[in-house]
């Protein structure tokens, strides 16, 4: 069970558990039956993750996110709130990407950081562009189930070349936003040369969602390989890492396309 999501990958393929292939089981119906009928595989099923356990993880993560976020937002916190919000945000993302052993607590932080970086930033842009907070988070929603929908329904699915292209695509945009971000220190941001920062923050919005697949891909895999219970929190941090950088560049997007109304 080969990971093609960056998060999730190292985590999971570092624990062993690339030796599961479905493809091994699908094409012997007898060998289906006996692993989800014998008692010796229904005892191996306690203690394995499941989509609600994902689904419930994911929940807190955001619970958490959406209320820290809320009191940054209120308590209109500034610049120093954001930095510490993005660089302990990104400390803590490293830290669990690169464990080998799932810390809920540091999960837990981490949507904490994003929420105090997210809350600071959300107020600065909805100050500037009124309302645009509420509808970039109803773009990021309608975007997560597009992108579920067209999973769950067989229309997209991952394959070695859907997987290699977006890895390139995330390489390219990568190098896009380092420059633009070194740009942006001598006044030179790409965002701020005519359409050509619409076109980035355009791609880089479709290429978030993209990867949401891959996490769908990633934790249904995840499943069926039969990990432990505890590695849902890494799925739901996973998950998290990607709709925070999908709200991000919708956010990024819509001031783009209001300011030049």
């Amino acid at each position: 069970m080969r990971s093609s999501n960056p998060v999730l990958g190292r985590a999971f393929n570092q624990r062993g558990y690339a030796a599961f292939d479905p493809s091994t089981i699908n094409s012997d119906p007898a060998a289906l039956e006996n692993l989800y009928n014998s008692p010796a595989a229904s005892s191996l099923r306690t203690g394995r993750m499941t989509i609600d356990d994902v689904v419930t993880r994911t929940a807190i993560l955001f619970a958490v996110l959406v209320t820290v976020g809320a009191a940054a937002w209120t308590l209109n916190l500034g610049g120093g709130a954001l930095l510490l919000g993005f660089i302990g945000g990104l400390v803590l993302a490293m830290v669990n990407v690169f464990s080998k052993s799932v810390k809920p607590a540091l999960v837990i932080a981490y949507a904490a950081f994003q929420g105090l970086a997210l809350g600071t930033l959300s107020n600065m842009y909805n100050t500037v562009y009124d309302g645009i907070v509420s509808q970039a988070i109803l773009v990021t929603i309608s975007a997560f189930a597009a992108m579920l929908f067209a999973y769950k329904s067989g229309r997209i699915r991952v394959t070695p070349k859907f997987t290699k292209v977006l890895m390139t695509a995330l390489l390219g945009y990568f190098v896009l936003a380092m420059v633009s971000l070194v740009g942006s220190f001598f006044g030179a941001s790409l965002y701020s040369i005519g359409g050509f920062g619409l076109i980035l923050a355009a791609g880089g919005m479709v290429l978030a969602a993209f990867f949401l697949i891959l996490d769908f891909d990633q934790i249904q895999n995840s499943i069926n390989a039969g990990v432990p219970q505890s590695e849902s929190w890494r799925a739901a941090f996973g998950l998290m890492v990607t709709i925070v950088w999908l709200y991000m560049e919708v956010l990024r997007l819509l001031s783009i396309l209001r300011g030049n109304d």
